[in-house]
Parts: C-alpha cells; structure tokens; sequence
C-alpha cells in the first residue's frame, strides 16, 4: 500500500515501461482491462476499489490524493496512461513540466472509456503512438491534435528518428514545423541516409519537394529546408540553413586496424582527424569495425562505449574474401588476414568505392566507407 504524502515522494515499484492510473470505479474495471493487455505496464488506483487479487497481479494501491503520485511517476515512466478527467490532469502534471525532449508522454482516458486523447509529448515522447495503441486495445476513439499528425506531414522533430538521424541544433525547429505544416515551399535535401522515411497512406504534400543536393534545391528557392547528410557543409552552402534543419543519417562505417594496448585517446584522435579532413561529421558515425582479434581491445570497445556506435568484427577468412587494394604480406603474418580496416569496412558498408581506402597515423589504420541506401 503506497500512502501519499506532501513531505515526501511516493514509494512506487516500477517494473514496466508505462504506468496506469485510476480513481474511479469505472475508471478502475477499464484500467484493469488495459492493463491485461498492455503487459508492459504497471497499475495503480485507489485503495479503496481493493479487489483482492492486487498481489498476485502486481497492482499498487494507495491511499491519499492522486496528485501526490505523480512526481515519482515522473521520473520513473517513459509513458503515463491517466483514467482521470482531461483538466485535472493538466492542473496535476503542470508543476512537473521540465522539456519536452525528457518528460513522459501521458494519455488521458475518459471514465467511459471512449476517448483516447494525447496530452503530453506526442512526438519525442510517443503519446500519439501510445494513443493510437491504447485506443485500439480498449476500442476507443484516438485524439491526436499534433499538425503533423492531423495534416500528414512530415514531424520535423522526428524526422528520421526511427533510423537514428540526428539534427544538429533544435534553433530551427519550431519555425521549419510551421513552414511544414502552413503549407510553405519546403525542401528536403537528402545526400545520404535511408531513403524510405516517408510512410504514411497518402502521397508527400505538394508543398515539399525532394532534391538531391543542396546546389539542386536552390533554384526552388525554399522557405524551409531539412537536410540530410554526413558532411559538413561549406560557409556557402550554409545560408540554406537560415530556416532549415541539419539531420546527420548514421552512414559512415569506421575501419579500423590497431597495435595491441593502442590507447582510445589515440584512436579517437585518429578518427577526428581523419573525419574533419574528409569534411565529413562524426554525429554520422555508425559503426567500428575490425577483425575479431581486436574484439577484446579496450580502446575500441571504450570508443564504442562512449559514443554509443557498433562495434563488428570480421574472421581472417571473411575478410581475406574482400576486395583489399593494398594486400599486406606483414599484416598477414600477424593476423591470417591481408588487410584488416579496408576489407573490414567494405564489408560493412557494401561500399565499392570507399571514402578512403587506407591511412596509417602512429599505432591506428583507419578506412572509411559510406552506407548507401540507393
């Protein structure tokens, strides 16, 4: 039994992802519904609705005013689904409000379970993916109020999201949402990156139009831009950035070669290094890759670690079966394999033509590739 108090937070027990919760009797026989079926949630409501079977169910209970169950949910849950009326909600959940880019989504239900309605961090925090989700389990209609969403467009703060793209900057995306959704010219610019982003029933709007290249999307002279690409662009081709967005698509595929015990200071350099002379953003790294026996190398895996990339690894053999320009007799001898950062990212990347096919720079041997979606 939690017991809700001003002095301090409530003592919940989170197990899933999302938290359910009820007041009102009704409101509690729904809740349980969902909570059957949404098997990655926790539940909670009021003490006195007790049923019997809380314990077996893992259903919390508590006592007290709702409003003071909210600060742990808070911090605790990447959603909250509330069965409680829509202008309480917002009056409990405002002293909490921090950014959109951390608060928890939470979706409000009506006591008779007809409507579904996204209320916080539709976007970033999925509650319009959470209300088309719960609408469904329990039959009821979904309220999205999102523009993107009603008018179906492209989310500008999610764009290429579901692949990992990354924008450079949040300065533009209020004012390129508007453009988006109010219909203005708008140009998607994209050099690199998967190629499927648009998936909703309906054709791309006609206000936006795809282009290649930068220097192709200026004729059109857009109002808006969102640009797609690993590298870094040049002082001129920036002003398309005035009321545009930057995204870095995750395309680049690092090869790398080392001497045992190289350290992940020496390595980092090597890559920043080698990435700035290619011009080419390290927000757009996907992966190291390298043969297994540096699979237990401590400044690779600390690099990985840190920057959150993959981390692949190749057998002598599988990379003796790729294309290596430089075939080395020397590498062979200590490793079984002719080459280890070139075969080793052209396997990764399916790249035939590579960004650089080899440098050597102190202990490190880097390649690089680009992962094409063509």
């Amino acid at each position: 039994m939690i017991e809700l108090c001003e002095d301090r937070l409530a003592n919940i027990q989170k197990t899933n992802s999302y938290a359910i919760v009820a007041i009102t009797k009704h409101g509690v026989t729904l809740a349980r519904k969902l909570a059957a079926t949404f098997s990655n949630s926790d539940l909670y409501y009021m003490a006195k609705f007790e049923k019997g079977d809380e314990k077996e169910r893992n259903i919390q209970m508590f006592t007290g005013s709702v409003r003071l169950l909210f600060p742990a949910l808070f911090q605790s849950y990447k959603g909250i689904i509330v069965i409680i009326s829509l202008g309480a909600v917002v009056r409990m959940i405002a002293p909490l409000l921090k950014d959109k880019k951390t608060d928890p989504a939470v979706v409000v239900i009506d006591d008779k379970g007809e409507h579904v309605i996204s209320v916080l961090s539709g976007h970033l925090g999925g509650a319009n993916e959470l209300t088309r989700e719960v609408a469904a389990a329990i039959n009821a209609r979904p309220i999205i109020t999102t523009a993107s969403d009603v008018q179906k467009t492209i989310p500008v703060d999610l764009f290429g999201s579901r692949f990992g793209w990354q924008w450079e900057s949040a300065e533009k995306l209020t004012p390129v949402s508007a453009s988006v959704v109010n219909e203005e010219r708008v140009a998607v610019i994209q050099e690199s990156g998967e190629t499927d982003w648009w998936h909703i029933d309906t054709p791309l709007p006609k206000n936006i139009r795809v282009f290649s290249s930068i220097q192709e999307a200026l004729p059109y002279d857009p109002e808006a831009a969102l640009v797609v690409t690993h590298r870094l662009l040049t002082e001129e081709e920036k002003s398309i950035l005035h009321n545009g967005v930057l995204y870095r698509p995750k395309v680049i595929g690092l090869g790398i070669g080392c001497n045992r015990g190289t350290s992940a200071a020496e390595i980092e350099q090597v890559v920043e290094e080698t990435l700035f002379e290619l011009q080419f953003s390290i927000k757009s790294v996907k992966a190291i890759c390298t043969i297994d026996l540096k699979k237990d190398e401590e400044g690779l895996l600390e690099i990985v670690g840190k920057h959150g990339w993959e981390f692949v690894y190749y057998s002598p053999d599988q990379l003796n079966g790729a294309k290596i320009e430089a075939p080395s007799d020397t590498v062979y001898k200590y490793t079984g394999a002719y080459g280890v950062s070139e075969p080793a990212v052209r396997l990764y990347t399916g790249a035939e033509q590579l960004a650089l096919v080899k440098k050597k720079s102190g202990n490190v041997t880097i390649s690089v590739g680009i992962i094409s979606f063509e």
